[in-house]
């Protein structure tokens, strides 16, 4: 009887690393098809003779259109799972990459992007309700920190990618071969994924908790849904999440401030070639993954489970760090290169604490997705706000003032934090 306890306890761990190592490949890979945009901003630009303003409308109209299909798919992902909608939103992401790539229209490019946007807001939301499923909550902080470094990997991925793929062939191959490429990780996902451990014939995570370890095969069943009245109420009517979310859209402003305008920042003020300031700017999101893991291994060894307090520290830092770096003088590269470190660093702590880790505490298992959706929706406004902001203020007032921007961000988003302190997700059926 032991023998059969310890065995299903051990399918069970080798169905937890399939599950973790496949949605990160698997979203990493997202960020082939989003931030390849901001390393060919310098050859769009020098194509069409088009202004940053309107470069940032095109970044602008990517993040309105996520945001928008985050809410909408935060909740589809509770209902149906992400088996579904991540292959889904993988496909049509790639597909309208490559079709961006033969576009030589602005009002297409507006549109393709867009559309682009709705469909990569189909990645993460139902990936944190998966992890939610798999994992319990005393294992949640570090699961998030690792699977934080996903989009930071893939962030510098694609960056090298698509530096290199510019400077190789032009811009118009920085979204071709990504195209094809997360294609194919589409189709690995499906084969790879179940959305929860009850669809192999598993016990639930409170089943397991409980001490249920043995379920016959016959028990296999779908992960079901409570409902949109209660995924909806539970996200609408939670004052923590709200905050959590305005946290997230001021947090976005500084992030894609960087994300986007790093590269053409290094290209035009510190005189980098756009292949060398592409591969610079990767040390953002590649700091970024040491911060991530730092954040949720710290919310767990120092505070309990608690994420705000680290998340509220790294923010404040955040808004230091990120005022300093355009003051530092272009002939020290090598003091850009660290504080641009210290930025990622800083941003992506407490970013995966607000996207991965306080969602699963505040929504369970059970509304992980919707509470996911309605936090990266609110973020992704930010975003939306910084990308024509951005180049508007960069066109009009200069860098600096860009800059001023972002920092002012990192503050409200730090002060934000401060209000959740304290604060711990009430015990619920769900974990």
């Amino acid at each position: 009887m032991e023998t059969e306890k310890i065995s299903q306890k051990e399918i069970y761990e080798d169905w937890r690393k399939r599950i973790f190592i496949s949605i990160w490949i698997t979203y990493a890979t997202f960020y082939l098809t989003r931030v390849n945009f901001s390393v060919a901003i310098p050859g769009i630009i020098q194509e069409y003779g088009i202004s940053k303003t309107e470069i940032g409308a095109v970044l602008t109209a990517l993040f309105l259109a996520y945001a928008f299909g985050q809410f909408v798919n935060g909740q589809l992902g509770d209902k149906f799972g992400a088996r579904k909608l991540v292959t889904f939103g993988l496909i049509a992401s790639g597909i309208l990459n490559i079709i961006f790539g033969f576009n030589h229209a602005f009002t297409g490019m507006i549109i393709i992007w867009a559309l682009n946007g709705y469909f990569q807001s189909m990645g993460w939301s139902p990936t944190v309700k998966t992890l939610a499923n798999w994992f319990p909550t005393d294992r949640r902080g570090k699961m998030a920190g690792f699977l934080g470094t996903s989009y930071q990997i893939g962030n510098v991925f694609s960056w090298a990618l698509a530096g290199f793929i510019v400077g190789m062939l032009g811009w118009r191959w920085a979204f071709f071969l990504p195209g094809i490429i997360v294609i194919i990780s589409a189709i690995h996902y499906w084969i790879r994924v179940r959305n929860a451990p009850e669809e192999v014939g598993l016990p639930t995570i409170e089943e397991e908790e409980n001490g249920i370890e043995n379920v016959e095969k016959k028990d296999v069943k779908k992960d079901y849904h409570l409902g949109f009245r209660y995924t909806i109420g539970l996200v609408v009517k939670n004052p923590a999440i709200w905050a959590v979310a305005l946290s997230l859209f001021a947090l976005n402003i500084v992030r894609y401030g960087f994300l986007d305008w790093a590269p053409t920042y290094m290209f035009e003020v510190q005189k980098a070639a756009i292949s060398i300031a592409a591969y610079k700017a990767m040390l953002f999101p590649a700091a970024g993954c040491i911060g991530a893991l730092f954040a949720g291994w710290a919310s767990e060894k120092f505070f309990k489970n608690r994420r705000a307090p680290v998340a509220a520290i790294m923010l404040f830092l955040l808004a230091i760090f990120a005022f300093i770096y355009p003051n530092i003088p272009v002939e020290s590269w090598q003091l850009s290169l660290i504080c641009l470190m210290a930025v990622g660093f800083m941003t992506y702590g407490p970013h995966v604490l607000i996207v991965t880790a306080m969602p699963m505490d505040f929504g369970t298992r059970k509304a992980a997705a919707s509470a996911t959706g309605f936090i990266d929706g609110m973020g992704y406004i930010g975003a939306a706000l910084t990308g024509i902001a951005g180049g508007w203020l960069i066109d009009n007032l200069g860098w600096d003032y860009a800059f001023y921007f972002w920092v002012v961000g990192a503050i409200f988003a730090g002060i934000l934090m401060l209000l959740l302190w304290n604060y711990k997700s009430k015990k619920s059926k769900y974990h």
